[in-house]
């Protein structure tokens, strides 16, 4: 498969960057080939602006959101890495859905909020994300369940992908627990496989 990973932290050394790196490790180790979008470094602008907002042929859209769709269009399965800023995505990540998911493209309505209901064939995602707080602050607080809504359900769900969130707890602590989650990362990337075809293809 073709898998496209998408990046957004603005320090190419973070771990977030580690995180991406060895996952595309795994994908590749398994024969799968990778194509990696570093948002901060490509210089995508997350902005919705006049040009977004209106209803538009594929010729209409804006150049930066044809590319993106294109690199979309190319992969089988994909990768989301984000730190966990505020309960959610980093503008950027954010940025990037919102304008490259567009309606009429990746969706036309929203009675079937889930991969199945989607203008875009239905593919693997992994996400993940790294955050500082530990599962258990997480749990009782109810986020880990708020962002499974929030992201998996709530967003890319209609866009095709059937997606699992691994939020790698911790990642400020201790240098065992990031080599675990860098260990995960790989794992995860050597198992992706195939979501299967179109939905409604015969």
């Amino acid at each position: 498969m073709h898998l496209l990973i998408v990046i957004d932290h603005y320090n190419p050394a973070s771990f977030s960057h580690a995180v991406a790196a060895r996952f595309a490790d795994g994908a590749r180790a398994a024969g799968h080939t990778v194509e990696i979008a570093d948002l901060r470094a490509e210089e995508f602008d997350p902005r919705w602006q006049a040009g977004d907002d209106r209803d538009y042929g594929d010729a209409d859209r804006p150049a930066d959101v044809q590319a993106e769709q294109a690199r979309v269009d190319r992969a089988d399965a994909f990768c989301l890495v984000f730190p966990l800023w505020w309960w959610g995505m980093p503008s950027t990540m954010k940025g990037w859905i919102d304008r490259v998911f567009c309606w009429g493209w990746a969706y036309d309505q929203l009675d079937d909020p889930t991969p199945a209901g989607s203008m875009l064939p239905v593919r693997p995602c992994v996400l993940l994300v790294p955050a500082g707080a530990s599962p258990q602050s997480m749990a009782e607080e109810g986020f880990d369940t708020a962002l499974h809504t929030q992201i998996v359900a709530g967003t890319l769900g209609f866009f095709g992908m059937a997606a699992e969130l691994h939020v790698l707890h911790g990642t400020l602590g201790k240098p065992e627990r990031r080599e675990a989650h860098l260990q995960t990362a790989y794992r995860l990337g050597h198992a992706i496989a195939a979501a299967g075809p179109k939905a409604g293809a015969s």
